[in-house]
C-alpha cells in the first residue's frame, strides 16, 4: 500500500504529465478488473504478487530497452545552455556552472514539461516531499537562482503563473 495515494491515482497523474515513462504495476490485487484497470490507465506492465525478483528484473530491462530514451542523462538544449543532469552541469559559451542536484533535476523537469505549467505542489512532492525543513519559499528560492544561472539568454523565461505553479518558454 503507498501512503499517500494508491497506484491508480499516481498512473493517472504521472500520464497527465508524461507518457513516455514506464509504469510497471507492483500489486496484490489479482482481479482481471484491476489488471485491465491498470493498463488501460496507462501501466506497461502489471507484476502480482508474490513475484521473484529476478523476474520484475527482467520486465525492467525489457522495458527500458523498448521505451523511448528518457530525457535524464542526456544533453539538454535550453536555448543557448546546455545541461548535462548526470553531471549537474549547466554550460553556456564554453563556461561550465556546477548545479546542485535539486537545481538540475528541477531544470531538468521544467524542460521535460516546457510550456505547459507545473504546479507547485507536483514540483514538491516530487523533489521535498521527505525534507521537513523545505517549504514553498525554499521552492521560490530554487527558481530564483535558476532565472539567475539562465539570465545570458533572454529568450529563456521561467513563469509564475500565480497560485498554479512554474512554466519554463523558450522563444
Amino acid at each position: 500500500m503507498m501512503p499517500v495515494m494508491d497506484g491508480f491515482t499516481l498512473a493517472t497523474k504521472i500520464r497527465e504529465s508524461d507518457t513516455q515513462i514506464p509504469i510497471i504495476f507492483l500489486t496484490a490485487k489479482v482481479q482481471t478488473e484491476d489488471v485491465v484497470k491498470g493498463f488501460r490507465l496507462g501501466g506497461d506492465d502489471y507484476v502480482k504478487k508474490p513475484f521473484k525478483i529476478e523476474e520484475l528484473v527482467v520486465r525492467i530491462e525489457s522495458l527500458l530497452k523498448n521505451s523511448p530514451k528518457m530525457l535524464f542523462g542526456q544533453k539538454l538544449m535550453i536555448g543557448d545552455y546546455s545541461l548535462d543532469s548526470l553531471k549537474h552541469q549547466l554550460t553556456y559559451q564554453g563556461e561550465v556552472l556546477k548545479l546542485s542536484f535539486r537545481e538540475s533535476e528541477l531544470l531538468r523537469k521544467l524542460y521535460e514539461q516546457k510550456d505547459k505549467v507545473i504546479p507547485r505542489e507536483d514540483i514538491m512532492r516530487a523533489y521535498w516531499s521527505h525534507d521537513k525543513y523545505f517549504t514553498g519559499r525554499s521552492l521560490d528560492v530554487f527558481i530564483s537562482r535558476i532565472r539567475k544561472y539562465l539570465s545570458q539568454d533572454d529568450r529563456i523565461k521561467i513563469t509564475n503563473v500565480r497560485g498554479v505553479g512554474y512554466m519554463l518558454t523558450v522563444d
